[in-house]
């Protein structure tokens, strides 16, 4: 179930429009570990981390969202929005030196007002998944973790959650400086080196502190940059394995039907030639080149087909099996060639006898 949470930050480059609007340039909230009051009034850490806050789901959220004075009691809705917006956020939602940035738009007078008297802080009201799950960020420890953040609305506060850093200023490049209440003293700030604090000058504190977001961003980066390419990569290996896959099974496919098409050519052969080769000749283990070179024999006893190319013997045999299917010849043993029946035998011999006549 998701709880409805609020964060806060400072708003950025404001601009009045011709209708007496302001427009502003706004981080709206960043990663980090942030303090929230349970129910029983304890505290609990909460972390925003990275992969979290600047997920498709958050970027997408922060679109168009309504501006409110404070927070509301509840979540803003289009039955209440007349009730507590005082403007709308835009769509040009970016990631930036570790903030998620949006631009608003305040239509509300007394809310313009109030931001030109100081009230410059911004908190996001959003639901979210909180996870048990303990850790540390930037030496920070947590106990739980904001999954799945969803923003409602957006609120001009006096103070906010996520620090001074996230509120309006009309410079982009100047950090707002919290100040001591008690005698209009500022604040030094504390810088940690090698375990060790010290006190600097705010302003010192201030650019310390954009200096390792920026750093931040970059390793965020170079991780999200590294962790892109080490996808990329699996996926090609899963293509160029799916490809060869369906190549393998293509070739098996090939292999089948070529083997079809040669078993039925071998049947044809068989069946062309037994006639002339009859039943004594065996095709065991003899090529077709075999088998047509001697069908070839039965009609030339001399004939040696070595040294001729497949072509002519392919030609040779296709002429022997048209003509002695045209004379109607078969055979009853190698190189015996007989009529299909007697009285053509013995016309034959007639013939053959009366050339051995002639030749003598």
């Amino acid at each position: 179930m998701k709880l409805q949470r609020y964060d806060r930050s400072l708003i950025n480059d404001y601009m009045e429009t011709p209708e007496g609007y302001l427009t502003v340039r706004v981080p709206i909230t960043r990663p980090g570990v942030f303090p929230y009051q349970r129910a029983d009034g304890t505290i609990q850490m909460e972390a925003k981390l990275p992969d979290d806050i600047f997920s498709d789901l958050t970027i997408r959220s922060a679109r168009s969202k309504p501006i409110t004075d404070e927070h509301p009691n509840e979540p803003v809705t289009l039955d209440n929005y007349q009730n507590y917006a005082k403007g709308m956020s835009h769509t040009d939602v970016q990631v930036e030196d570790l903030k998620l940035y949006v631009s608003l738009t305040i239509t509300d007078k007394a809310l313009i007002n109030k931001i030109y008297d100081g009230k410059r802080e911004i908190s996001i009201g959003f639901m979210s998944d909180v996870i048990a799950e303990s850790g540390s960020y930037n030496g920070q420890n947590y106990e739980y973790v904001q999954r799945n953040i969803e923003i409602n609305h957006i609120a001009v506060v006096d103070k906010g959650r996520a620090g001074p850093e996230v509120a309006i200023r009309a410079d982009s490049d100047a950090w707002q400086i919290d100040s001591d209440d008690k005698g209009g003293k500022s604040k030094m700030a504390k810088i940690k080196i090698e375990e060790n604090e010290y006190e600097v000058d705010a302003a010192v504190k201030a650019y310390i502190n954009s200096l390792e977001a920026k750093a931040e961003t970059a390793k965020v980066k170079g991780d999200s940059a590294e962790a892109l390419q080490g996808r990329y990569d699996a996926l090609e290996v899963k293509l160029q394995n799916t490809e060869n896959e369906l190549q393998l099974l293509k070739e098996k496919q090939v292999s089948a039907d070529e083997l079809d098409k040669q078993v039925e050519a071998r049947v044809q052969l068989i069946s062309a030639t037994k006639p002339l080769l009859g039943d004594s000749f065996d095709y065991t283990g003899k090529t077709e080149r075999e088998i047509k070179e001697a069908v070839i024999a039965t009609t030339k006893q001399d004939f040696k087909g070595d040294g001729k190319s497949d072509d002519y013997i392919n030609a040779f045999f296709d002429a022997t099996i048209e003509q002695v299917s045209s004379n109607g010849y078969s055979s009853t043993g190698a190189n015996l060639i007989i009529t299909s029946d007697a009285s053509q035998s013995t016309d034959v011999n007639a013939m053959r006898a009366q050339r051995l006549n002639m030749r003598d």
